[in-house]
């Protein structure tokens, strides 16, 4: 009971009300939800490609698969979609449009592993895999905890800035397992930059 009360009180801090700070000049994914708005930088300077694919996803600019047809098509996959699975304390995972782990989204993307971005506390965005090296595509989890053992595995693309107390409360709905009851919605992602493009670099002679 003693331990219980201290993971209590840990995930309780993990998720305190803090102000949400003004936005750095950067790439934000806003993921709309039916408990509020999360919203993420991404770090499309040390993962460009992992940004690139998820924000066009987001935008319906990438053809992804459709569940029902298997025709590739581009529209915003995340729109209306669902965090169908949810590891309470470790993390949410979302965009499959059939709500399940299974959805083959076309497409698969090389790996962009950091050094320094470690899963060392809630709120970090990164791509879901099968468990092999680049079988990433288009879902994606948000730790709710700290998930060491997890580094190295996934690639981190983003961080969660604004909406931490939204993302407690997805963490918090009843589960089977690792399934909801009612899986929470996502109404959609939209991708905004504050501030100026980022300078492009120009080719070495």
């Amino acid at each position: 009971m003693k331990r219980l009360s201290v993971l209590l009180i840990v995930a309780a801090c993990a998720f305190a009300q803090k102000p949400d700070k003004p936005l750095k000049n950067g790439l934000y994914a806003i993921f709309n939800t039916e408990f509020g708005k999360i919203t993420a930088q991404l770090f499309e300077k040390d993962t460009p490609n992992s940004v690139g694919v998820f924000a066009q996803l987001a935008q319906g600019t990438l053809a992804a698969r459709d569940p029902k047809t298997n025709a590739m098509v581009k529209r915003p996959l995340y729109d209306n979609t669902t965090f169908y699975r949810i590891l309470p304390g470790q993390a949410i995972q979302g965009g499959s449009p059939n709500g399940s782990a299974a959805y083959d989204c076309g497409f698969t993307i090389k790996d962009e592993i950091m050094p320094g971005l470690t899963f060392s506390s809630a709120g970090r965005l990164a791509l879901a895999n099968t468990g092999a090296p680049d079988s990433g595509g288009c879902q994606f989890f948000i730790t709710t905890g700290p998930a060491v053992s997890w580094t190295g595995k996934y690639a981190i693309f983003g961080e969660v800035v604004q909406g931490m107390d939204v993302l407690g409360k997805i963490d918090k709905v009843p589960v089977h397992g690792d399934q909801p009851a009612n899986p929470p919605k996502l109404i959609s992602v939209t991708i905004q930059r504050i501030g100026p493009e980022p300078p492009v670099k120009k080719p070495k002679k």
